[in-house]
């Protein structure tokens, strides 16, 4: 039976694809590449934002930064309100709630960027936990932002049986088994083919009717 569960929050929680492709976009035209194909950016929802402009465009570090800032300066105005709560999950929390589970968020996204979209979107109230990444750059490894909520939720080794990860892309999977918790592997989200079952997810749902199935019984 799991009582903790920790959500990851774009694609999985919101369809978050416009706001952040668009700013993805923004920032590639500071350097004067031009893509305007935005389902070619969806590799950016998910894993940290100074890792994907290195891993997609070979960006070195620096280059690396100062595009994260780039898309941080329509993202913090436009790109963070781009976004839609998939339909039922809304429900899915308010029944897990009274169901008596302990809910938290686990992003890669920055606490400030992420407290603003739950707020927006009337989703905070359902979370105990909310962490994110820091605007340094720190903390944005998917297995130190599970460490940091499990550390807030202040869980035993025992506990810790009784946690899961929910989240759409491979990161969030193998951060839950860096710290020894089970995940779900959410395929409405954006992860590439066979993406979830390759990095070993414990479960894999298609919908998020599946997911409440699965969250409700177990």
């Amino acid at each position: 039976m799991y009582k903790f569960i920790l959500f990851d929050l774009d694609g999985t929680l919101t369809n978050s694809k416009e706001g952040i492709t668009k700013c993805v976009q923004y920032a590639l035209k500071h350097f004067e590449i031009d893509e305007p194909n935005l389902d070619k950016l969806t590799c950016f929802i998910g894993p940290p934002l100074l890792n994907g402009f290195k891993e997609y465009y070979g960006f070195d570090e620096d280059k690396s930064i100062l595009a994260v800032e780039k898309y941080r300066e329509r993202f913090s105005e436009i790109g963070l309100f781009e976004n839609a709560v998939y339909d039922g999950i809304e429900e899915l929390l308010e029944e897990l709630i009274n169901k008596g589970k302990v809910l938290a968020i686990a992003t890669s996204k920055p606490g400030i960027f992420t407290e603003r979209i739950l707020e927006k979107f009337n989703l905070k109230k359902y979370f105990k936990v909310v962490v994110g990444s820091e605007l340094d750059g720190t903390r944005n490894d998917k297995g130190e932002v599970i460490q940091e909520v499990i550390r807030q939720l202040d869980l035993s080794k025992d506990d810790l049986s009784k946690a899961i990860m929910v989240g759409d892309r491979k990161h969030d999977i193998l951060g839950a088994k860096s710290s020894r918790i089970h995940s779900i592997g959410v395929e409405y989200g954006f992860a590439k083919e066979n993406e979830l079952k390759l990095a070993r997810a414990d479960y894999i749902v298609d919908s998020v009717e599946e997911l409440k199935r699965l969250l409700i019984n177990n």
